[in-house]
């Protein structure tokens, strides 16, 4: 297998030189992480869960018990394939508060982080799946208070950069936040298209959110609400498991593309 070097040791890198690292150290930091590409390991995020039960729909269905079968087919069929890794948020009826669920993601080092919800709105015409990401404006606002909060250590590549000049950790932040960005945003695109070959979706049905759970700094993020369980028909399909692994199969489809994809270009 053709060796590589991944985004936390490219970041990390990147950081180096920004600190004024010699060529010879470069040269060695750069031996030291060109290895065989790491099998991707997905995080899956079953939202809700414990005594918080999310939305609850007209004939009683609590979105927690939607998001966690759903997030385990998908772990089912991404697993079948024998390229991923597999992680879970939860497993059970668990309550895990939003900013652990992140902070477990980056612990496993995961390549990527999917988000499982089904949502409920006033408007019970509503109906649909929709896929998330961070919104730009959220996303400088988090990147500000996750600098002063950690005293921005350990958000590139865990390396710190407390003792930099703030200027050169700012950019250094602000780089990783944009190229994990513009990797969810390709997620979130490949996600609405497959899944849109397959089952109902929102209008607009790609958005943007400060949700709590797509604030890795390094990971690419996605947030799917399903479907909506204050309109009838939703629910009744969310409910089904038949149902459920037909969205789950677009969704892996789409996972597995955009995971392949780079190791395909590599090859060429």
């Amino acid at each position: 297998m053709a060796a590589t070097i991944n985004r936390r040791c490219f970041n990390r890198l990147l950081a180096g030189a920004a600190a004024g690292m010699s060529f010879l150290d470069l040269k060695r930091a750069l031996a030291d992480t060109a290895k065989p590409a790491k099998i991707p390991l997905i995080m899956l995020d079953a939202g809700h869960g414990g005594v918080d039960p999310g939305a609850i729909g007209l004939a009683g269905t609590y979105e927690k018990d939607i998001s966690l079968p759903t997030v385990m087919e998908v772990a089912r069929q991404l697993a079948a394939t024998n390229r991923f890794q597999i992680r879970f948020t939860r497993k059970d009826d668990e309550f895990i508060p939003l900013p652990d669920r992140v902070t477990r993601a980056r612990a496993a080092g995961a390549d990527l982080f999917l988000s499982v919800h089904a949502d409920a709105l006033p408007n019970r015409a509503e109906r649909g799946a929709s896929v998330y990401t961070l919104s730009e404006q959220a996303s400088d606002r988090e990147a500000a208070a996750l600098a002063a909060r950690e005293n921005k250590a350990d958000l590139v590549a865990g390396l710190d950069l407390s003792q930099n000049d703030p200027e050169v950790s700012g950019i250094l932040i602000d780089l990783a936040r944009r190229q994990t960005n513009n990797l969810s945003i390709q997620l979130a695109q490949d996600l609405v298209g497959e899944l849109g070959r397959h089952v109902p979706m929102l209008t607009n049905s790609h958005r943007s959110a400060g949700f709590a759970v797509l604030k890795a700094p390094d990971i690419p993020s996605v947030l799917l609400e399903s479907g909506y369980l204050s309109n009838e028909r939703d629910e009744q399909l969310l409910r089904r498991p038949e149902y459920r692994a037909k969205l789950v199969a677009a969704l892996a489809r789409a996972i597995e593309e955009f995971l392949v994809r780079p190791q395909r270009m590599r090859r060429s």
